[in-house]
């Protein structure tokens, strides 16, 4: 079974990607994250034509999630249950067999102590409560998507030219582990521990030809998912692709 998370940066941009991304790769689910647009703008048809189930939570412009599955989504969640209606669309979770899931787009935060920053960090805390109060470490859960956070300093290209700032500072970080602590696993740590895997790269002075990324997308997992992971894979190959996402696919691969 593989699991992919996808910052697209735009699906209606990077649709072509995508679709080669299914044919090629054929993951059973993808969740996707900065769909950008509107739910009744969303290009459905060339992606259930590939054979996929879609659940789609977007907005104009920004933010906004999309799961594909080729299986059938169940017990749909749209955003943090104390989220208010006009809330910014960063989370959409289901069900998916027996897999739980949660597609989160976490905020950036722009700079360190700004307002953004502090949203960034409620907003991390009230995710750990909406686990605390909705899912157990028993069951095959996996939080992914883009969370804007580098775990420590192995996700960063120039640890000293980035540090403390935004995406490594130290209360990012703190806040990062305190959602993990609810009985998350990192799933590529699992099977790879050395530093320079990135799967973000800024658009500019061609970081991504020299490889000078952060690794801001995971797959995280509980116990009973992650003694099931096999393999965690970067596919950087779509971020050297004509007009790119500026984040590449990372795919967990499980066993059953």
């Amino acid at each position: 079974m593989k699991l992919t998370t996808w910052n697209v940066n735009g699906i209606r941009a990077r649709l072509v990607h995508v679709i080669d991304f299914l044919r090629e790769q054929r993951p059973d689910i993808l969740c996707l994250q900065e769909t950008k647009v509107v739910d009744d703008q969303f290009p459905r048809e060339p992606l259930e034509d590939e054979g996929y189930n879609l659940e789609v939570f977007g907005q104009k412009s920004y933010n906004g999630l999309a799961i594909l599955s080729r299986h059938p989504i169940e017990a749909v969640v749209q955003n943090l249950p104390d989220d208010p209606p006009d809330a910014e669309r960063r989370a959409l979770g289901c069900i998916v067999g027996d897999l739980m899931l949660l597609d989160l787009y976490v905020p950036n935060g722009q700079e360190v102590g700004s307002d953004k920053y502090r949203y960034k960090l409620d907003w991390l805390r009230r995710l750990r409560a909406f686990l605390d109060a909705k899912y157990s470490t028993g069951e095959k859960l996996a939080l992914l998507g883009d969370f804007n956070i580098t775990t420590d300093d192995r996700d960063v290209h120039d640890p000293d030219a980035w540090r403390d700032k935004i995406l490594c500072s130290v209360e990012e970080r703190t806040a990062l582990r305190s959602v993990l602590a609810f009985g998350l696993e990192d799933l590529m740590r699992k099977h790879h521990q050395d530093a320079g895997i990135y799967t973000w790269w800024d658009y500019r002075q061609g970081q991504s030809k020299k490889d000078e990324g952060l690794r801001i997308d995971y797959i995280f997992g509980t116990p009973a998912l992650a003694a099931t992971c096999i393999d965690v894979v970067v596919h950087t190959d779509m971020r050297a692709r004509k007009t790119p996402s500026d984040h590449a696919p990372v795919t967990a691969v499980f066993a059953e």
